[in-house]
């Protein structure tokens, strides 16, 4: 009898549809490390593309189901349309909603890698300002040298707020989603922790060059007065000799 030929197709299409759903779309998943995150995506997308290859079988049942109605009486056109109906609204609300939950989750799986590309970031910067520190530990010689240590590490300590921000924004996405929160707070702690205590011994750093390019201007200062004083003396000297004076004739300070 085709009828039953026909709502035999109905009802296994239907019974796809029903386990694609507790499959992919009723259980619930949990995403504690980026091998499960990714691995959902890769399945909701394999998901999404079954389903849109059963588009050929359910125009081949809305044909067979048109074209038998079109000829079978019209006692047998009512209940047989219903379910071709149910089963069109059911299949296409599927595809859309696979087609959503994948792109969430691409999404997700796109945040992850965009929020770990600003961690590293930040810890290529995080890693400059530690061999910076190291390199003006025991800077050597004049205000002029020291100077020259504290701008670069002023220049380098002039870092754009923005990449932490982002850190800040998409960690708080994902962990509010309850997506690999246990993963991106242990990762955010070490970053934070590290960048705190980078910031104050580089502030410590700059204070303690500031106060090394006073010490030497001090002591430049006191080198010139006297490399002026010599001078001054080594003129007079050089005068009393020329005329011939004697010792005991010249100053205390000069004899």
């Amino acid at each position: 009898d085709k009828t039953v030929s026909l709502r035999k197709d109905l009802s296994e299409m239907h019974e796809w549809i029903t386990q694609a759903e507790e499959e992919y779309l009723e259980r619930d998943f949990e995403y504690k490390t980026p091998d499960e995150l990714q691995k959902a995506v890769e399945e909701l997308k394999r998901a999404k593309e079954e389903a849109l290859q059963k588009e050929v079988k359910v125009k081949l049942i809305t044909d067979s189901v048109n074209n038998f109605i079109a000829k079978a009486p019209p006692a047998a056109h009512e209940a047989l349309k219903k379910e071709l109906n149910v089963l069109i609204t059911s299949y296409q609300q599927l595809c859309s909603r696979l087609n959503g939950k994948w792109k969430t989750l691409e999404e997700v799986w796109a945040c992850w890698r965009e929020l770990l590309s600003y961690l590293d970031a930040e810890n290529k910067w995080l890693n400059e300002i530690e061999l910076k520190l190291k390199a003006t530990e025991n800077v050597q010689g004049g205000a002029e040298e020291i100077s020259e240590s504290l701008d670069s590490l002023e220049r380098l300590m002039r870092h754009p707020e923005d990449n932490r921000n982002q850190i800040r924004e998409l960690a708080q996405t994902l962990t509010d989603g309850g997506i690999l929160d246990e993963l991106i707070n242990e990762k955010l702690e070490k970053f934070n922790t590290r960048w705190e205590e980078l910031q104050q011994e580089a502030v410590r750093r700059q204070k303690s060059l500031e106060q090394s390019i006073q010490s030497a201007q001090e002591t430049d200062k006191a080198l010139r007065l006297i490399q002026e004083s010599l001078a001054a003396i080594d003129k007079q000297l050089t005068a009393y000799t020329a005329d011939r004076v004697d010792a005991a004739q010249v100053p205390q300070e000069a004899q």
